[in-house]
């Protein structure tokens, strides 16, 4: 593998639904309801108040509930929603940047595993709990498709999947043997194909028909839906090897790049949107600012497309086109890192600019790791077709930000599951924040 990543519902429900399971209800507010932006923006001021509230002591049922319920003091039983998913999409690419990392992968190999079973661990464990409250609640899924914001992370589950199955190429053939490892990634890659674009269909066609949506409601969770076949393209790139020589092989390749093409243009009008809304309205500087990071996810995982399917064209297609795809990663790639580079540079004094205005964790933490992530493993490919120690060294920057990044979620996560701060409803009567530009 080392010649594919080189060592060097109705909206009120809806949104009491996304208030408990992202910890506050400023991101619904790109969506729900009439009214400017800073009404709705709710109190994410307070949100770590969390040990004020008095614990639940009446909880009925099992013992594991009433322990539960006493721990956290949550107030409902718990669900997995789709964004849930995210954590596994932010662990996964760190093994996967750790396997493409220039000048360092070598020396990563065994902590690389390590994270990927980690990962792996997570997705299964997520599966069967979705299983498990799909079968006691039947409509809490549903009900997760009917809510304009919620649905947007539908394409969460998808990714969750296809970043574990590059992973067993990666690094899990040294775990479970290259033959396990390869079904394990065809398996995980047909699912997550699928599914990717079903979601990069259904869910835009529900916010075209569907989802009541005001000017200012477009934001980085909007691209979720239409990233999947980005990373299904370069999951896809890194099983043509592998694929059947001749038609069967080149088909493979070609459908990766559509794949590309489908993704990039739908996430290119996005990310206008998002430009465009912070220009008009600028940002709350709450809880959903994280997912300004977004919009590094396709742009660094078309980065990463377009390099593997430069590289492993040269054994799948005649040598004149060959020639021309891998051309075509370079032509590509830096003019897309140069945006990459201004887009973090903003990124980040959003970021802080929020942090000073006393942003509070919620699940769009993970939005600072799997699109940092992708920046890894674009940039290691610009690194590979140009050997340039810029883009080098750029990609080990980009991976130690990425590790700080997963640090900050994870803790986060943990910590607001131990105290329920994750499992409860937004305060009602918190007062709202207020958007404005200094």
């Amino acid at each position: 593998m080392q010649t594919l990543f080189p060592e060097p519902a109705d909206n009120a429900a809806g949104a009491a639904t996304a208030g408990r399971l992202f910890g506050g209800p400023d991101l619904v507010a790109t969506m729900n309801g009439p009214g400017p932006l800073e009404q709705q923006d709710r109190l994410m001021m307070n949100s770590d108040g969390m040990d004020n509230e008095p614990k639940n002591r009446s909880a009925e049922g099992l013992w594991w509930k009433r322990f539960f319920y006493n721990v956290t003091g949550a107030d409902l039983d718990y669900e997995v929603g789709p964004n849930w998913f995210a954590s596994v999409m932010g662990t996964g690419i760190i093994a996967n940047a750790a396997a493409s990392l220039p000048l360092f992968a070598g020396r990563l190999s065994v902590f690389a595993l390590v994270v990927w079973c980690l990962a792996s661990s997570m997705l299964i464990g997520l599966v069967l709990a979705s299983a498990f409250f799909l079968f006691h609640r039947q409509n809490a899924w549903a009900r997760h498709l009917r809510d304009p914001m919620m649905a947007q992370f539908y394409g969460a589950p998808p990714m969750a999947m296809l970043t574990v199955a590059g992973g067993a190429l990666l690094v899990g053939h040294q775990l479970v043997g290259r033959e396990l490892a390869l079904d394990i990634a065809w398996t995980l890659w047909f699912i997550g194909t699928i599914t990717g674009l079903c979601s990069a269909v259904i869910i835009p066609y529900r916010l075209f028909t569907v989802f009541k949506v005001r000017p200012d409601s477009a934001f980085g969770g909007w691209l979720m839906p239409v990233v999947p076949p980005m990373v299904s393209a370069s999951i896809g790139a890194m099983l043509v090897p592998y694929a059947p020589a001749g038609v069967p092989q080149q088909t493979l390749f070609y459908l990766c790049y559509a794949q590309f093409g489908l993704s990039l243009m739908a996430a290119m009008i996005i990310i206008a949107m998002i430009w465009s809304r912070l220009a008009h309205h600028g940002t709350s500087g709450t809880s959903r600012v994280p997912t300004l990071w977004i919009v590094l996810g396709p742009l660094g995982q078309s980065m990463t497309a377009a390099g593997i399917l430069g590289t492993v064209a040269q054994g799948a297609l005649p040598a004149n086109m060959a020639f021309g795809f891998e051309l075509f990663a370079v032509f590509y790639s830096v003019p897309v890192f140069g945006f990459v580079l201004l887009w973090t540079c903003l990124a980040i004094l959003l970021t802080l600019r929020a942090h000073y205005r006393n942003m509070k964790f919620a699940l769009t933490y993970w939005a600072f790791t799997f699109p940092v992530g992708t920046c890894v493993t674009g940039t290691a490919q610009l690194a590979h077709h140009t050997g340039l120690p810029l883009f080098a060294w750029a990609s080990v920057l980009f991976y130690a930000g990425l590790l700080v990044a997963w640090l900050v979620a994870a803790f986060g996560t943990t910590r607001g599951m131990i105290t329920g701060h994750l499992f409860r409803p937004p305060t009602a009567t918190a007062s709202p924040i207020v958007s404005v530009k200094e």
